[in-house]
């Protein structure tokens, strides 16, 4: 069967789920992208994604003119005479982590419902056992190949990371459903991983946790550069160096993740630990550490600043990760919920942000760098935007009140901004002592 015979619903239309069916219809498949939310599916019948992403609106748009891509609200509609349907929630977490099912649930209900026979893939973020409940559920009334392939996009990059992966993982239990989801991938050159569903939904589980784990272990041995005078980013570049660990290691120090996407994941292994009455202490130990990193942002400004109540601080970067729009759970955010629970003023900067949110932040946006440090006693820059390395520091200290740049990405050049006249404090630079 040619590509463009192959007909493949997406459920589920956010970050995932639009990444998903733009790439494969990109792919020659034909596509249906189906969502209940019909703003969401208005906004996208005109090219327009429900958040930034480099790149997918104009593939978004390709797909459309092409006829490979098409959205609708009727989800039972959209499955009908498709050999996949693949669901591409962006799975939600709440306050601690929790990672909620009920929406990929609701979904596979619907599916059994409407009768399923076609191959199902579950890309959404799931616990460990769930795609086998999955297929128990779907069995009961007839013959519905489960697999699952676990996403591994990030935000900013998701597009390449679909069709450049370093690999695709397909879990399943049986080995015709692997061969026709090993065909549906195979125009993405890259190594397939096959494996069961539960150690499929593992390595989902395992690859976030091991990024996790570096993220803290680097923030770790930074929070001691900074109290013992060292430069956590030479260290860094030293860790690089040996082939043991790699140059994609994740050892910079910095803030830490946010989000809930890679907390996710560890909650999951404690819950499943607690099942089995094991003691995930490593696990435990990073989500400590990484809290306490977030944390210390407002610690520190005020060891250099002293009590914060009153003083106007700056932030630029608003967003999740650079290079998105998405605001769900950053960090930025939280470190302003704490600035102004110590009475510090905020005003903010983020050519991300649309005005729509910002206004449902309730926070003090500018529209411009310059004017949204007017009279601050610091700037602290949260995501590491290119462009905020591209600044004139100089303008900026002119307007400032006090000359403070607190740099927790590391990703303004020192001597740059100190020839501006002002203070740089970076993150494990061994510049809090």
């Amino acid at each position: 069967m040619r590509a463009s015979e192959t007909k493949i619903c997406v459920i589920g239309l956010w970050h995932l789920g639009c990444v998903y069916a733009a790439c494969l219809a990109d792919l020659g498949y034909s596509v249906t992208g189906a969502d209940e939310d019909p703003e969401v599916i208005r906004n996208l019948k005109q090219g327009k994604a429900p958040l930034f992403e480099p790149g997918l609106d104009d593939l978004i748009s390709k797909g459309i003119s092409a006829g490979r891509l098409t959205f609708q609200t009727d989800i039972n509609a959209s499955t009908r005479d498709t050999q996949f349907v693949v669901i591409a929630y962006d799975t939600p977490v709440d306050e601690h982590d929790k990672v909620d099912l009920s929406i990929v649930m609701r979904a596979v209900d619907r599916l059994k419902k409407a009768g399923l026979s076609a191959t199902l893939i579950v890309s959404s973020q799931v616990s460990v056992g769930t795609c086998e409940h999955i297929e128990k559920a779907l069995n009961s009334s007839g013959s519905v190949g489960v697999a699952y392939v676990p996403e591994n996009l990030r935000l900013g990059q998701a597009i390449e990371r679909f069709m450049r992966p370093d690999m695709i993982v397909i879990g399943a239990q049986n080995e015709a459903v692997i061969g026709k989801v090993k065909g549906l991938f195979s125009p993405i050159p890259t190594k397939i991983i096959e494996m069961d569903l539960r150690s499929a939904e593992m390595t989902k589980h395992a690859l976030n946790s091991y990024l996790a784990t570096s993220i803290s272990f680097a923030n770790e041995i930074g929070n001691i550069c900074d109290l013992v005078g060292a430069d956590g980013l030479k260290v860094a570049a030293a860790l690089k160096a040996d082939s043991r660990i790699g140059q994609k290691a994740l050892v910079r120090p910095g803030l830490g993740f946010a989000g809930g996407t890679l907390a996710r994941d560890l909650r999951v292994l404690q819950e499943v630990g607690g099942k089995y009455e094991y003691e995930t202490s490593l696990i435990d130990g990073v989500l400590i550490v990484n809290e306490r990193q977030n944390n210390s942002i407002v610690d520190r400004l005020q060891r250099v600043m002293g009590p914060l109540n009153g003083k106007m601080i700056s932030i630029f970067g608003l967003t999740y990760k650079a290079g998105t729009s998405t605001l769900r759970r950053s960090a930025a955010l939280e470190i302003i919920k704490r600035l102004k629970g110590e009475g510090a003023l905020v005003r903010a900067y983020d050519p991300r942000v649309s005005l729509s949110e910002e206004s449902a932040l309730g926070i003090n946006m500018s529209l411009d760098p310059y004017s949204a440090c007017e009279k601050s006693d610091a700037l602290v820059i949260v995501n590491d935007l290119p462009e905020f390395t591209e600044l004139d520091f100089v303008k900026i200290r002119n307007v400032m009140k006090a000359p403070f740049v607190f740099d927790t990405q590391n990703l303004l050049e020192q001597s740059k901004v100190a020839a501006s006249g002002m203070k740089y404090i970076g993150l494990g630079r061994g510049m809090m002592r």
